[in-house]
């Protein structure tokens, strides 16, 4: 037996911190396969923010979602086609320091047809994971899943490790998930907020 995948490590240390009726964040939407995760997680009490600058991103996470089976159980959902670096001025107020968990799978649309030269950017996926660890609530997890194998990934990759080893203790705990052996496979960062 191997080691679960990166996404899959981020999937389990997630739903070991989410509740029934918390509110979670798909910083990258991508195909929606992390903002179905965590709307069936959260439950019909919860709710989902999503987001994603291309409307391809917003449409295929729609579809996910709405195609869903039991999606009377799952979290009801608000996607937005804008950048992650603006999602704590786009999440209501009220809900700051609420936030239960905040996932970001980095890179660029992995379906065939998207055109991969369009890829998050370390100047705001830094401002977006500042912002995010403002909005999760106390003992809340947020999770970066980093690829360091495609053409700025790797730039992106060691700014968003530099910012996660030079958080201050007090604000929370940063762990890494990581295949040793390959320079370039993706790797995992979790922050657990104190």
């Amino acid at each position: 037996m191997g080691f679960i995948s990166v996404l899959s490590c981020a999937h389990q240390w997630i739903a070991a911190r989410l509740h029934s009726g918390d509110y979670a964040i798909d910083a990258t939407l991508g195909t929606g396969s992390d903002a179905l995760f965590l709307a069936q997680t959260v439950g019909a009490k919860g709710h989902i923010y999503g987001f994603d600058i291309q409307e391809e991103a917003i449409r295929l996470s729609s579809a996910k979602l709405n195609n869903a089976a039991n999606m009377n159980k799952l979290a009801p959902f608000s996607l937005f086609c804008c950048s992650h670096a603006d999602m704590k001025e786009i999440i209501p107020t009220d809900k700051h320091g609420q936030i239960g968990a905040v996932m970001f799978n980095l890179g660029y649309l992995p379906v065939e047809h998207a055109d991969h030269s369009v890829i998050t950017e370390t100047t705001s996926t830094i401002t977006a994971l500042t912002a995010a660890l403002e909005l999760l609530r106390p003992k809340g997890i947020l999770t970066v899943v980093l690829y360091p194998g495609h053409q700025g990934g790797d730039e992106e990759a060691t700014s968003v490790s530099k910012w996660a080893s030079q958080l201050p203790t007090d604000v929370g705990q940063a762990v890494i998930y990581r295949q040793l052996q390959r320079e370039t496979a993706p790797y995992l960062i979790a922050i657990e907020k104190k």
